[in-house]
């Protein structure tokens, strides 16, 4: 790997956290993907934990899975094994989140039904990061919102430029059998997308049990459930809370007028001939359930 700063390393036109290695991202190539694997897949910083808690939930009420101490451990990153069991030997249903590009996927993971990609808009998900990065001790730190905007643009962050991966995942909708979400329709219909995602996923559950599904979804209850709110990383890691408001148009607060119109600009210039559609702005959201 290419390291690029004390924090990235670049392997094969990707920008990966420096605690992976090339030979584990090569046997991606030949990993073997399960008929009950289910793959959650984002660019960071766009709900990837909020659907991690979502699927293990839909999974645990529909049959049970296998017991882990944490979200983390119970659907770990595909592209970062160290420290835990070997992928191959964990009992079905396996389940893993990912930042990969499609390029860097299994390729098995074309034949098979599991895997959801979460989008949210770009202004929300810099801030986001921005702040995160304030926190976690294996991201850089940058000093003000302005020297994240220029490494988030240039794509100098992990997993490269928000632009390319979107566009990535996009194009592959004919090749993958793949369910789109986006962030914030999770937040205006919470209830309306766990039912997508467990019509996609083919799990039958009661309304009872679709109701405890988004109780414990919720923003709330997450930041008190000692599995999924990521309180368990070691604060030398992780100095802050990891789920921090998860609200639309948090970007209002941080952007400047001439930050909003110049990335306006380039979004319009990256994504002009992409069929996607983003909620912007705070006054479309509703309470939480």
């Amino acid at each position: 790997m290419e390291r690029i700063d004390e924090y990235i390393c670049r392997y094969k036109n990707y920008n990966f956290g420096c605690s992976t290695t090339t030979e584990h991202i090569d046997t991606l190539e030949t990993f073997h993907v399960r008929d009950s694997d289910i793959f959650v897949v984002t660019y960071p910083k766009s709900g990837t934990v909020w659907t991690q808690q979502i699927v293990i939930l839909i999974c645990e009420l529909d049959g049970g899975l296998n017991d882990y101490p944490n979200n983390m451990e119970q659907m770990p990153w595909l592209e970062y094994p160290e420290g835990r069991q070997d992928y191959s030997l964990r009992p079905s249903p396996r389940l893993f989140n990912s930042h990969l590009s499609p390029a860097l996927m299994p390729p098995e993971l074309k034949e098979k039904k599991g895997k959801i990609y979460v989008m949210r808009n770009p202004k929300d998900n810099v801030v986001s990061f921005h702040h995160f990065s304030q926190i976690c001790a294996d991201l850089e730190s940058p000093r003000t919102f302005t020297e994240t905007l220029e490494r988030y643009l240039e794509g100098n962050v992990g997993a490269g430029r928000w632009f390319d991966h979107i566009r990535a995942w996009c194009a592959t909708r004919d090749q993958y059998n793949i369910l789109f979400l986006t962030y914030e329709e999770m937040v205006l219909d919470l209830r309306a997308a766990v039912i997508k995602i467990c019509s996609f996923l083919g799990n039958n559950l009661s309304e009872a049990a679709i109701k405890e599904v988004v109780h414990k979804s919720s923003f709330k209850t997450m930041k008190e459930d000692k599995k999924a709110n990521y309180r368990f990383v070691p604060k030398e890691r992780l100095s802050g809370d990891f789920l921090r408001k998860g609200k639309i148009g948090d970007w209002k607060n941080v952007f400047s007028v001439a930050q909003s119109e110049r990335f306006d600009q380039i979004f319009q210039e990256q994504m002009a001939d992409m069929d996607l559609k983003f909620i912007w702005d705070s006054a479309e959201q509703k309470e939480e359930p």
